[in-house]
């Protein structure tokens, strides 16, 4: 089903659609996934159930992509400290925890 298609079943209307593209709120090209879907939801509520306006709409979603961000390191980070021998990997936590 085309994308266009998706976002207008979803009750975003196409001037809105329009609007939200060119804040860079939500893309153009790619079929939505989940997490855009869930993005959609998130913009819908904050404009109409919360009344926030574009500019706290902006600020909310940047405050979201970077936690996205910070969680995706964090996950990485894990996955590298994993790959590490124990006493190592065991040595880096507790330099962490102390702070050094």
């Amino acid at each position: 089903m085309p994308r266009r298609t998706i976002f207008l079943q979803a009750g975003l209307g196409e001037a809105r659609l329009e609007a939200w593209v060119a804040e860079g709120w939500i893309g153009r090209d790619t079929a939505p996934d989940e997490a855009e879907l869930a993005r959609i939801a998130l913009i819908q509520a904050l404009t109409e159930e919360l009344g926030v306006n574009e500019a706290g709409v902006d600020v909310a979603l940047g405050l979201l992509d970077q936690l996205h961000g910070l969680r995706r390191a964090l996950r990485q980070m894990q996955a590298e400290l994993d790959r590490l021998p124990p006493p190592l990997r065991t040595a880096l936590i507790e330099a962490a925890r102390r702070g050094d």
